[in-house]
């Protein structure tokens, strides 16, 4: 027998021999399967989503300022403009 078809032989060895392993297996996991008997589903419970409601920003309406009001506003100006250096 040449060193070839030794290896050949080997290689057929071993794939017989692995095809009854996992043909055991299969044997092994469906008897247990049917040991086990039908598979019960349970029944999905539908969680209902709470919906977040966003609160909108109230929109602030601008007040007119009174005449007095006006009046103070630009005294103030005034007086801050006059202190800057540059301004003759």
């Amino acid at each position: 027998m040449s060193h070839a078809s030794m290896l050949k032989a080997r290689r057929q060895n071993q794939k017989h021999k692995r095809e009854l392993e996992v043909e055991a297996k299969r044997v092994k996991r469906v008897a247990k399967a049917a040991l086990a008997g039908p598979v019960v589903k349970k029944e999905k419970v539908k969680t209902e989503k709470v919906k977040v409601d966003k609160v909108k920003p109230e929109k602030v309406k601008k007040v007119k300022l009174t005449k007095e009001e006006l009046g103070k506003q630009e005294s103030k100006k005034g007086k801050v403009d006059t202190g800057k250096k540059g301004t003759s």
